[in-house]
């Protein structure tokens, strides 16, 4: 039977990929484990609304009742907003959550996977997972890279989390051969902050451009993905050093409580919330929907392709 046995693709997106019309997925982690209720349902009806606004079609993603879950009513995406009953999921619980009928938040890795199983090119999140500090001893490596060398979808984020090692994340990300753009800039973002002290291989000046870089590689067949950094709006970005020091603190306090694996990022950005006095959840709001504006105009370009 195939995919669409497990694909649920909603009328309206399966229409547009049929006729070429930009569609930009989405995550829903963000919304069951990234932001606190009720935010959640504002953040998530907004995101759609800009994506809308770019003139592209927005794919929020999750695994609900067995299927695979492409675009979600309202009523579903204010089910996902209620992380009682939703579970992370990443490429490796797949299975499990589709066969148990589990609710499941969809990370970035599977975010791709289900966008590249339905014909989506263009993703949207906040940072991307990477290499963790302190991982040459504890091996914690976010899925996001693999899927990244593997899976043909372009991610527009603001960089790699500023929780990670980035330095690591980037040689991580050149070993698998993933192209790291920054758009319109040379500095890879940190998440919050606009600058990383990393370099992206390539600045690219606009969204065209990025469009035929990402057109000119999968013309070529060269297999994965590309990340698109697209740094935090000035007016939102916070002080690196500050946010250091606070993400110190988290991870001292993470490491005492004995808190790892896929529970880590959550309950880190959790207590950077909490010690920046809510400035990181305005931050990371802010950057979230300037990523779905800029994903929604690679998306158009690329439509034009």
């Amino acid at each position: 039977m195939g995919l669409e046995k497990y694909l649920d693709i909603k009328p309206e997106i399966a229409e547009a990929l049929k006729n070429g019309t930009p569609v930009v997925a989405l995550e829903s982690t963000i919304l069951s484990h990234g932001f606190p209720y009720p935010e959640n349902k504002e953040f998530a009806k907004e995101v759609e609304k800009i994506v809308r606004a770019e003139g592209a079609i927005p794919a929020t993603t999750a695994i609900i009742g067995g299927k695979l879950k492409v675009g979600l009513t309202e009523e579903e995406l204010m089910f996902m907003c209620n992380p009682v009953d939703v579970g992370k999921v990443s490429r490796r619980d797949i299975a499990v959550y589709l066969e148990a009928g589990k609710a499941g938040a969809t990370t970035v890795a599977t975010t791709m996977i289900i966008a590249a199983m339905a014909g989506i090119k263009v993703f949207a999140t906040g940072g991307i997972g990477g290499v963790h500090r302190g991982a040459t001893e504890t091996m914690d490596i976010s899925a996001d890279l693999q899927e990244l060398a593997q899976t043909p979808v372009a991610v527009v984020c603001a960089g790699a989390k500023q929780v990670l090692d980035i330095g690591l994340t980037l040689e991580y990300l050149e070993t698998m051969g993933v192209p790291v753009l920054g758009y319109g800039t040379e500095d890879f973002p940190a998440f919050y902050c606009r600058k990383s002290g990393f370099d992206v291989d390539y600045a690219a000046k606009d969204a065209a451009e990025v469009a035929r870089i990402i057109n000119t590689k999968w013309d070529l067949g060269l297999k994965g993905g590309l990340i698109i950094g697209n740094p935090i709006p000035e007016e939102y970005e916070l002080d690196f050093d500050t946010m250091e020091g606070i993400i110190n603190q988290a991870i001292a306090e993470a490491n005492e409580k004995g808190v790892r694996g896929k529970y880590i990022t959550p309950f880190l950005l959790a207590r950077i919330k909490e010690l920046s006095g809510g400035e990181s959840f305005k931050s990371n709001t802010q950057l979230a929907f300037n990523n779905c504006r800029v994903a929604a105009k690679i998306a158009c370009e690329l439509a034009k392709l």
